[in-house]
Formats: structure tokens, sequence, C-alpha cells
């Protein structure tokens, strides 16, 4: 077998394909003038951040990611595009200084990120159980995992009252036009 097809090689390019994919699908999501194309850059995205839970061994994660963010949310956005006027973003007006404070943020953060990852010591996980009932899967979610539980029923709220508020908000500007 090829020192290139080793299960070690082959573990890291799947991983740096996810953190591609999901770079990628935050790009569109962000710099797309179609809202539509948005929408789709979301949900790449989150595919992406799907795949990450993958890789950390967490797959009931990594479906509810699928079934929750691209299933709903990103359907839901799609209603509230569908049911408002406008299907392009007009180009906002660039400030320089804007986009240089934005910059020098997101590098302060990534070297935050990069300083606490070089200080954190690295304990391999516990071998997990191989009972996924969903007697454990509930046990796990109500003990475990309640953080993880409540952020994402809170953030599918937020997402459903976004999109009802853009909703109707693009309706009434329809009305008001004609």
């Amino acid at each position: 077998m090829s020192a290139w097809l080793s299960p070690q090689h082959l573990a890291a390019a799947a991983f740096v394909l996810v953190v591609a994919l999901t770079i990628l699908g935050a790009v569109i999501a962000v710099a797309a003038r179609k809202i539509f194309h948005n929408v789709l850059g979301l949900a790449l995205a989150l595919f992406g951040v799907s795949g990450l839970f993958v890789y950390l061994n967490s797959p009931f994660v990594a479906l509810m990611e699928i079934l929750i963010y691209v299933g709903a949310i990103c359907i839901a956005i799609c209603f509230a595009v569908m049911l408002s006027e406008p299907q392009y973003l007009p180009r906002p007006p660039r400030n320089p200084l804007k986009i240089q404070a934005a910059l020098a943020g997101a590098l302060a953060v990534f070297i935050f990120l990069g300083m606490l990852l070089k200080k954190t010591t690295w304990v391999p996980a516990p071998e997990r159980s191989s009972d996924w009932s969903v007697i454990t899967l509930g046990h796990y979610l109500l003990t475990t995992y309640s953080l993880i539980f409540e952020l994402i029923s809170l953030l599918l709220l937020v997402a459903m009252l976004g999109a009802m508020v853009t909703a109707r908000g693009g309706r009434s500007r329809g009305a008001l036009k004609r």
C-alpha cells in the first residue's frame, strides 16, 4: 500500500477537504450578491461544519446539524426569500476604515485562537459506547450535551423568527410600492 493511501493521510485529506468546503461556503454566504446564493453558501458551510462533527466522532450532532440547520433553517430562509420582493442585494458603499477595522479584528481573533490552541494540552477522548439507542441519546442530550441541545433550539427559534420578520417585511414593502 502506498504511503499516501495510509489511513492517516486519507483522514488528513478528508479533514482538509471538509475545512475547505466550510470556508468556501462561508465565503459564498458572505460575498454573493443574490440572496438565494447567500443561502446556498450558508447551506454548504453548514454541511462542512457537520463534516467536522463527523471528524470529531460525533455523528449525532453532525446529523442534527444537517437536519436542523440545513434542513430547517436554510429552507425557512428560502421561503422568506421567495415571499419577499428583492432577489438581489445592492452593493453597499465600502468604507476603507471599516474594512481595515474588520480585518484587524479578524486577525486579532485568529491570533488569540492560535495562541489558545498552542497552549492547550490535548488529551485523547474517552472511548464512547457503541450503544446509539434512543434512550442513550436522550440521556446524553439531557445530561452531558444539554448545552448543545439548548443552543441548537435557541438558534432554531431565532432563525425562524428572523425568517418570519424577513418574509413579513418583504411583503409589506411590496404592497406599498404598488
